[in-house]
């Protein structure tokens, strides 16, 4: 019976293909087969300059996300334009992951893995809308990823997987971002976890002040962060510092702790053993495993993950009680740091070779979200270091409103517009604002 379906449905098979091969369909055609090409314009910055007036005009285009290379950072395939693409979130800033660096190896900041992950389970492998506003210098399209209703960079944001980034300010999305963050930021999830507000009363003083108060102090800079964030000590603590470290460490060369026996968990105050074999107080900040520790080193600013191994109970003699925790962290007054990661790294490069583990001079001008802002100068000269960014068109002006703090901003949109003037850096291209900074929420 079996036997008799299967030659049913065989001639049934052989009476359908019969008028297709008598009429050369299909496969059975004699013409060559049209190939298939899929343009990847990943990193190439001309043919990307060519697909982006097209990009932006179609609106909304459909994609699938081939690959996740961070939780803002995505392979797409456009099937309509036939082309793969590397795609970044706009109006968010997420966490980074670990990358190479001239330097060494970047560690990978709180949070990144979970960020990606995130987005993996999203959006990896499937069917997406895209609005692309804009592209950066290495060829990257910059916009907003939509699925099944969720913009990517809002479901990001609402789940304290990353922060709005100020280029979201003139976006449709802005107040959405906003309002996430602030619910999070209140309930103190994840990448908001250590946040501590600051007092209103200081918010109103600086915007109360009538003159600009320029009261430098000493300080001495540790650390500087990709984000541009430095962390300074003061030169007046500093002895204190030292006699403290000095002490801890022969009271630990007498008396070892026993390796292994500290059980490291999050937010806990411990020493870690550094690279050059030393001990310096710290934080944990994550623990992914014995073998994986994210500390923080309280007094230097820097980060790194160790082996539990390289940890240790911090002695109650040395604890923040005795001398608080000698890293500040600060951020550069007047100045909005470019999206772009290559322009990014080049500021970054510039401060580092210029101030870091050097004695230089620091004023307060503004209260941040997260910290300070203010205007560095270098100890010998006393130059500003911000306004030399400016300068030299690494940066662009954040145009304060206050009216005490109007004389430096004029010094320092005058700075930039020489710097435009002469196509230095970012502005070698013309003033690229011009184009995008409606979209893309650059404040001029």
């Amino acid at each position: 019976m079996a036997q008799v379906k299967q030659l049913t449905y065989f001639s049934e098979f052989i009476s359908v293909a019969t008028p297709a091969i008598k009429n050369g369909k299909g496969l059975h055609s004699k013409k060559e087969v049209p190939i298939h090409r899929v343009a990847d314009i990943s990193g190439e910055t001309q043919k990307a300059k060519q697909f982006l007036p097209f990009l932006q005009r179609a609106g909304r285009s459909e994609a699938v996300v081939e690959y996740v290379f961070s939780g803002s950072r995505l392979k797409l395939y456009m099937p309509k334009e036939t082309c793969l693409i590397t795609f970044l979130l706009a109006g968010i800033e997420c966490p980074r992951s670990s990358r190479n660096m001239p330097g060494g190896m970047q560690v990978a900041e709180p949070f990144s893995d979970e960020a990606m992950l995130f987005t993996k389970e999203l959006v990896l492998q499937r069917e997406v809308e895209v609005e692309v506003e804009s592209m950066d210098k290495a060829g990257n399209f910059i916009g907003w990823l939509h699925i099944e209703g969720v913009n990517l960079s809002v479901a990001l944001v609402e789940n304290a997987l990353s922060k709005v980034h100020f280029t979201a300010e003139r976006s449709a999305y802005y107040k959405t971002l906003v309002s996430a963050e602030e619910a999070c930021r209140q309930r103190k999830e994840k990448i908001w976890a250590n946040y501590e507000e600051k007092p209103v009363e200081e918010v109103v003083h600086v915007s109360e002040e009538k003159e600009r108060v320029a009261n430098y102090r000493a300080v001495y800079v540790t650390e500087i962060s990709d984000t541009l964030h430095f962390y300074t000590q003061d030169v007046e603590t500093g002895g204190q510092l030292e006699s403290l470290m000095e002490t801890m460490r022969a009271e630990i060369a007498a008396h070892p702790p026993v390796e292994g026996s500290y059980a490291a968990r999050r937010g806990d105050y411990c020493i870690a053993k550094f690279a050059d074999g030393e001990w310096y107080r710290a934080r944990v900040e994550k623990v992914e495993s014995p073998a994986k520790v994210h500390v923080f080193y309280i007094d230097y600013g820097n980060r790194e993950v160790v082996s539990s191994t390289r940890l240790a109970a911090m002695p109650p003699a040395f604890s923040t009680r005795t001398l608080p925790a000698q890293a500040t962290e600060y951020a550069f007054a007047f100045i909005q740091i470019p999206q772009d990661e290559d322009a990014r790294a080049d500021v970054v490069d510039c401060i580092v070779r210029d101030i870091q583990n050097s004695q230089c001079l620091l004023n307060v001008e503004y209260s941040g979200v997260t910290c300070p802002h203010v205007t560095i100068q270098f100890g010998d000269t006393k130059d500003d270091v911000g306004l030399g960014l400016v300068k030299e068109g690494l940066v662009m002006v954040d145009v304060r409103k206050e009216k005490h703090l109007q004389k430096m901003v004029t010094e320092y949109l005058n700075s930039q517009e020489s710097a435009k003037s002469a196509r230095l850096n970012i502005w070698r291209y013309g003033d690229f604002r011009a184009d995008d900074a409606d979209e893309f929420g650059y404040r001029r």
